[in-house]
């Protein structure tokens, strides 16, 4: 199978024929072997009935519906999952993201040897306050953080090589920084394309301001998880025994003034270097020991199941939970 289009949604009963027509006039006229999988992220509308009855009309179509909403991620990871395709295409459910653009996003992946190809929404029709302005914001500050150097972190239309897919964990809320994880992976290969962005014809955004809120807390945690992950007494250990050594040091210095130097002076309680001692020598413990802990966490940690599947379409080997 040469594509697999996984196409997370949620209440978009409005446009899936649309949109399942136009993927499907693009798959025949290139003569793709292609599977369509929509991952239905517990809508409330008749979504899973229209991709029921696509999935009647046109064998490539495949679904997995949540037994409730779990997010964006979950469905992403569900659909990379279930992929079969050589070359992996995610795009948003809305029509705002044009499925012109798959051909030349697969002849990237494929020939030009990319890992993990993602658009770029140049032009934008969104509002300007509400999403514009703070996306360029958001671009910037993860850009400056991951050191990976894209302008459109969070566009929905990306490629991706098989590998890439089976190979990283969207969890949480980072479908924003699947980049940032390819790369923590080792998959360094990461290109973007300047792809056409369209007003959106259907229903209304899922997404609010708070989502912005949420991208830079999600960006703090990535980075500090590709970094410390695996090894956060690298961090911890390292700031506790720091702090620990500041907190030795000023009590050294005490005990020497008392013992040799002014010993009929103040009480060590009455002085200010007492306290900064003690604080600093309780807070490098306590750092020192979530290190420690943390590792024990990292090296003892079992899969969690993160959403639940109620119902599947056209997909071989069905589970009714899928875990990290």
């Amino acid at each position: 199978m040469n594509i697999s289009i996984v196409i997370p949604l949620l209440n978009e009963e409005e446009s899936l024929k649309e949109l399942h027509d136009w993927i499907a006039d693009v798959m025949q006229s290139n003569r793709f072997l292609y599977e369509i999988l929509f991952i239905d992220d517990g809508s409330t509308d008749d979504s899973w009935k229209v991709i029921s009855e696509l999935s009647v009309r046109n064998p490539n179509v495949k679904g997995i519906r949540f037994q409730r909403n779990f997010g964006k991620s979950q469905a992403l990871h569900a659909g990379f999952k279930a992929a079969k395709g050589e070359v992996v295409i995610t795009m948003d459910a809305d029509l705002q993201d044009n499925p012109e653009e798959i051909p030349e996003l697969y002849q990237l992946i494929r020939e030009d040897g990319y890992d993990l190809i993602s658009g770029w929404k140049k032009k934008r029709y969104d509002s300007i306050l509400a999403k514009n302005i703070p996306s360029k914001l958001f671009n910037w500050a993860a850009r400056k953080t991951s050191g990976v150097k894209l302008h459109d972190f969070n566009c929905g239309l990306k490629a991706f090589r098989q590998r890439v897919v089976k190979t990283i964990v969207v969890s949480g809320e980072m479908h924003r920084y699947i980049p940032v994880l390819a790369k923590s992976a080792g998959f360094n290969k990461i290109g973007e394309k300047v792809v056409q962005h369209q007003a959106r014809k259907y229903g209304k955004t899922k997404f609010g301001m708070d989502r912005f809120i949420k991208g830079f807390l999600d960006l703090i945690t990535i980075w500090f998880v590709s970094k410390f992950g695996k090894q956060p007494m690298h961090l911890f250990g390292a700031l506790g025994v720091l702090m620990f050594v500041i907190g030795s040091g000023f009590a050294l210095y005490l005990g020497i003034d008392k013992l040799f130097i002014n010993p009929t002076g103040r009480l060590l309680t009455d002085r200010p270097q007492f306290f900064i001692a003690l604080t600093a020598m309780i807070i490098g413990t306590q750092l020192f020991l979530a290190g420690f802990l943390g590792e024990i966490m990292v090296r003892s940690r079992k899969s969690e199941s993160r959403y639940t599947i109620s119902e599947e379409i056209n997909l071989s080997q069905a589970e009714n939970q899928y875990s990290s």
